[in-house]
């Protein structure tokens, strides 16, 4: 009889632990599931972000589901925290309603997408790796820009978030200071009359002669109260003999003439690059009046701003130098895009990466 007993008891003890072992795995991977995620009305707005994203829908038919970005299994510990730490989002979905308006999750977007940044960058982007790896990737099948940030991110030990952090729902917009901006027209105001070398904050007229991008380097031939006679230089290609750009085969665009400008260029004599464009010399004189700040430092320091507000929320930050005045062109451009930067802005943030970039600074060194 007392064999019996043990044996019931320890019959009775497997089947509990059966149940509770197994009801508690089939609670965690219920609540694990896209459909579980999706269903709280709160979870509205980044279903529609996630739909529209590569790891919803691709030309590969391989979908991310929630769980596989955001709950982590390469670790029991971390699984079950991860686990715990949602059940935050149960709370706020059906006691405080936190975020139960488009206008409140904006309100709190950053602070929900810090969270996550945080947890990923702690744990190497876990489960980002469990699908993606350095070691399964053909790099040279990549393009040119992604196989050299790969390259890059695997020298410097980056992890997947430092550079993808807007991958599956739209990155929060950072709020840019204009008092920065509104710093440097106060600038402007003090910038003496001797100044040799003049830098204009916005796009500026010279007379009937061009129009003039931000930040160009100006050099003053003379002074007239408001009114400064300055030169442009650079290089003219020829086929586009309406712009000035900053140097043979580098298009970052100083100037942008008008016909009488075309006719007014000094211009040197032409040679021919690797590729076979013409280049030659070009300087144009003209008058000008808009505000002008004596040193570029303070327009760069702002530029750095620009690339920490626009650029640096969603990838690591990209110094200059990794790329040349051409790249940094088209891609500042693209990425612009995504963003709600102003065109004054972008071209402030354009020159800023260009007249830092790989190939200018070689020129320095």
């Amino acid at each position: 009889m007392k064999k019996r007993y043990i044996a019931i008891i320890v019959l009775i003890g497997v089947v509990i632990g059966w149940i509770t072992f197994g009801g508690t795995q089939a609670v965690l991977h219920a609540t694990s599931t896209t459909e579980f995620c999706v269903s709280c009305h709160t979870m509205e707005k980044p279903l529609h972000e996630y739909q529209g994203s590569v790891h919803f829908s691709n030309s590969k038919g391989v979908r991310a589901e929630c769980a596989d970005c955001h709950i982590p299994t390469h670790n029991t510990v971390d699984y079950l925290w991860t686990k715990i730490r949602a059940s935050k989002d149960i709370y706020h979905e059906f006691v405080t309603g936190k975020i139960d308006t488009e206008e409140k999750y904006e309100e709190h977007r950053l602070e929900m997408a810090q969270t996550v940044w945080d947890q990923l960058k702690a744990n190497d982007s876990a489960t980002c790796r469990s699908c993606h790896s350095f070691n399964a990737m053909e790099l040279y099948e990549q393009p040119k820009g992604a196989r050299e940030m790969h390259i890059s991110a695997q020298k410097d030990g980056q992890t997947c978030i430092d550079c993808h952090k807007g991958v599956a729902h739209m990155a929060p917009q950072m709020k840019l200071d204009t008092s920065a901006f509104d710093h440097l027209y106060d600038l402007a105001k003090s910038t003496p009359d001797n100044a040799k070398h003049v830098y204009p904050l916005d796009f500026i007229k010279m007379g009937e002669l061009a129009t003039i991008n931000p930040t160009v380097e100006l050099d003053v031939v003379k002074t007239d109260g408001d009114k400064r006679t300055v030169t442009v230089s650079g290089y003219q290609m020829k086929g586009a003999e309406s712009v000035i750009y900053l140097g043979n085969g580098k298009r970052s665009i100083l100037a942008s003439l008008t016909e009488n400008g075309q006719k007014a260029l000094k211009l040197g004599e032409p040679s021919t690059d690797e590729y076979g464009n013409e280049w030659r010399t070009a300087s144009l004189t003209g008058d000008i009046t808009a505000p002008v700040v004596d040193s570029n430092k303070s327009l760069w320091e702002y530029g750095e701003k620009l690339d920490a507000t626009y650029c640096s929320t969603c990838h690591a930050k990209i110094p200059p130098n990794h790329f040349t005045v051409n790249a940094w062109g088209p891609v500042a451009k693209s990425m612009g895009s995504r963003t709600d930067i102003s065109d004054l802005n972008l071209e402030i943030l354009t020159k800023f990466l260009q007249n830092n970039a790989k190939d200018v600074v070689k020129e320095q060194e």
